[in-house]
């Protein structure tokens, strides 16, 4: 009979070469003891990238970040008790964003549950409503087939994956002792379980009723966030070009920045929706929207708008309709589609519908202030990946970003819009993309202080923008109430040099956008994590 520590390490670098092989490189590990026999798997698999993080809260958004720039899945481990129910903030985000994550959490064997024993909590169900599965393997046993544990890996990448990438929760018992007696062989070599996903193909009768539908009549494209993809913005511009329809482009949608065609990009609507012209402005009789729902009021209400046609493509299944107006959902990639609506007969709209868009375009960029928005993205260079918190800081990105050739590769935690974990996870995307920049609010710097320790060895420059509390709450309705300043603007009284020296980061700061411009210049130059504060009054 195996020694109970020989078998928790068979077991768990079975499970570990099953993920390995599955296409897994990256793993984050918060420290424990239940969880020993897992870790040792990972922090010896030499396919294993490992990154350790003390506080899983940051562990699990820093993983969130690291498969949000490689788009596939990432393992987060931790050990038993309330050690995994920090990540739950980080499993809602992935679960409403669409990132693949598989989270294995270590936990006491059966014995133990139901009688008091210490650190043991149920753990088996504790993100049911957030995960695409969830799987219990049970205690290793002795004799186990390595293969059980393959297939499980690749099933919980799967599963993580397609048809809705989003959290995959394996729950794993352990038995003391933890370690074993002696060095067990490390597993044998497997062979990959393929798993071949099928892209939906567009019907035809469908495509050719839309044709019908859209031709001739004036519209609009809505692109929300999207995960990037050169080719699908190629073949979008090109459906816009067919049908003459200006494409009103989020930052997210990956689409304002690239190489692509820009002249049917509309990116100031911010602008003209509120603007004395808007109410002059005829509405489409038919949107098409691909990516998420979008992120500012304006162009919620335009999109919310009552055209006769509302078309959703949208390859994962989901239903993003919050006004309840679309009239159709196409469960296909957007690329697809794009390209197999070229090969119907299109017909475009009036020349006036197109033209009237790109003068609104051109008066909104004849009045665009240089912003501390703007010199971010002017500094930024070719190739880099910029976070942007939510709250103002994307408001102000959606309005004031504008585009250009230069590609840039923006991310954002919309999936259930939090502030909490967004240094974690920029610093997860620079581990994997390179330099990165992170746009920030102070609130949301200090929700995440803990999230610095990540960006130790990565090339980050975190920007913090210092307006004293929650701006974005001086352009809601609260900002009337008497208790405004206590309840919600929340002023704050953090240094944020001492917090980036505390961290090991460089500390730069600015008052002006010019400033900004320059300092963040000198830090991209200077490479390693650095945090600038843009102090607003």
């Amino acid at each position: 009979m195996t020694d109970t520590g020989s078998l928790n390490l068979a077991w768990s670098q079975a499970m570990i070469a099953g993920f390995a092989v599955a296409g897994i490189t990256d793993a984050v590990i918060s420290p424990g003891s239940r969880s020993t026999p897992l870790a040792i798997a990972l922090l010896r698999h030499p396919g294993m990238r490992s990154h350790v993080a003390i506080d899983e809260r940051s562990a699990a958004f820093f993983g969130l970040g690291i498969a949000k720039a490689q788009q596939r899945p990432v393992l987060l481990l931790a050990t038993s008790g309330t050690a995994p129910a920090n990540w739950l903030p980080a499993i809602v985000e992935a679960a409403q964003a669409g990132v693949p994550l598989i989270a294995v959490s270590a936990d006491r064997p059966p014995e133990l549950h139901d009688c008091g024993a210490n650190q043991t909590v149920p753990q088996t169900a504790m993100f049911a409503p957030y995960v695409r599965a969830c799987h219990s393997p049970g205690t290793p046993s002795d004799g186990f087939d390595p293969g059980y544990l393959h297939r499980l890996a690749a099933r919980a990448v799967e599963q993580a994956t397609w048809p809705y990438p989003g959290p995959v929760h394996i729950n794993q018992p352990f038995r003391e002792p933890l370690l074993a007696a002696g060095h067990p062989s490390p597993a044998a070599p497997i062979e990959p379980i393929q798993c071949l996903s099928p892209i939906a193909e567009p019907d035809r009768p469908t495509l050719s009723m839309l044709a019908n539908r859209l031709s001739g009549r004036p519209g609009i494209i809505v692109c929300g966030d999207m995960p990037i993809a050169a080719q699908r913005n190629t073949a979008l511009v090109e459906l816009a070009n067919a049908l003459a329809s200006p494409i009103l482009a989020e930052p997210l949608s990956g689409l304002r920045f690239g190489p692509h065609d820009h002249s049917h990009l509309c990116v100031g609507y911010n602008r003209w929706l509120e603007g004395s012209g808007a109410d002059d402005l005829p509405m489409p009789e038919w949107i098409i929207r691909f990516g998420s729902f979008p992120v500012t009021r304006n162009l919620q209400n335009y999109v919310s708008a009552s055209a006769a046609t509302q078309i959703a493509v949208d390859s994962w299944p989901r239903r993003i309709d919050p006004a309840h107006k679309l009239t159709h959902i196409l469960r296909t990639d957007p690329e697809l589609f794009c390209k197999a609506m070229l090969q119907e007969r299109l017909v475009q709209a009036n020349d006036g519908w197109l033209r009237q868009f790109i003068a609104l375009e051109q008066q909104a960029a004849d009045h665009r202030e240089h912003t501390h928005i703007q010199s971010i993205v002017d500094a930024l260079p070719d190739g880099s990946a910029l976070f942007v918190g939510n709250s103002l800081a994307i408001r102000q990105l959606d309005s004031l970003s504008g585009h250009s050739a230069k590609t840039l590769h923006i991310h954002a935690n919309r999936g259930a819009s939090g502030i909490d974990g967004n240094i974690s996870t920029a610093a997860g995307i620079a581990s994997a993309h390179g330099p990165t920049v992170a746009l920030i609010g102070d609130l949301t710097c200090q929700h995440d202080i803990g999230g610095l320790a990540q960006t130790r060895g990565h090339d980050i420059v975190i920007v913090v923008v210092n307006n004293d509390g929650g701006g974005i709450f001086d352009h809601l309705p609260q900002r009337s109430l008497p208790e405004f300043s206590r309840g919600w603007r929340t002023p704050q009284h953090i240094n944020f040099e001492h917090a980036a020296k505390a961290f090991g980061l460089s500390y730069r700061a600015a008052t002006t956008a010019d400033e900004l411009r320059i300092q963040l210049t000198g830090a991209l130059d200077d490479c390693g994590p650095q945090l600038i504060e843009l102090k607003q009054a």
